[in-house]
């Protein structure tokens, strides 16, 4: 099932969302509007998508959202708007994972450039994630000591060292490698090295 991508505009200027709104529909995107931070937050939405918010608002700002975002661990990329007084908390934003700041006043031109890279900055972080998942999912069909023979494997050591490390034969190792490429569904090593990868969640 496809997620419906939509761009969420929080701010609490009814005239500034209306107006963004139309120019985000224009280019056939989905928009969704809300009056707060808190409005946002207590909404159900897609994963798919992006935030674009004001930075200062009432209750909760634009970097306190973006917080609260990170803190869930959601996937939607935040794009602030900012009073040139603010620029330097939006660039605090950035650093807290806000994909892009827009110093007000900003062009239609350069508000759709960072909502599009704010896009692509989520279909990336999907995929990522569905990557992450499959890889992840793969790896739990394992048994223990096959899984202990993966890591083994992943950092470089050879069937003679890792029977040597966990006390059995090569001929055994090489029975339980040959299932973990089986279960796995990888048919060299480097595959093998990138699978772990994916699986290993994102820090």
């Amino acid at each position: 099932m496809e997620l419906t991508t939509t761009v969420h505009i929080v701010d609490d200027d009814e005239a500034v969302r209306e107006s963004l709104r139309f120019l985000l529909e224009l280019e056939g995107m989905e928009v969704r509007t809300y009056e707060s931070a808190t409005s946002f937050l207590d909404a159900p939405t897609s994963a798919s998508g992006c935030v674009l918010t004001d930075f200062r608002m009432p209750l909760m700002d634009g970097l306190q959202l973006q917080e609260a975002l990170s803190a869930r661990g959601a996937l939607l990329p935040v794009v602030v708007m900012t009073g040139h007084g603010d620029v330097p908390m939006a660039v605090r934003a950035m650093k807290a994972g806000a994909v892009d700041f827009l110093e007000k006043p900003f062009e239609d031109t350069q508000l759709l450039d960072a909502v599009n890279r704010a896009l692509d900055a989520n279909r990336r972080a999907l995929q990522a994630d569905a990557s992450h998942a499959e890889a992840a999912q793969r790896i739990a069909l394992l048994t223990l000591r096959e899984h202990e023979v993966l890591n083994l494997l992943a950092d470089g050591k050879s069937s003679k060292e890792i029977a040597k490390i966990l006390g059995t034969s090569p001929r055994t190792i090489d029975v339980h490698r040959a299932r973990v490429f089986q279960k796995l569904q990888a048919s060299t090593l480097p595959e093998l090295v990138r699978l772990v990868l994916a699986a290993t969640p994102p820090r």
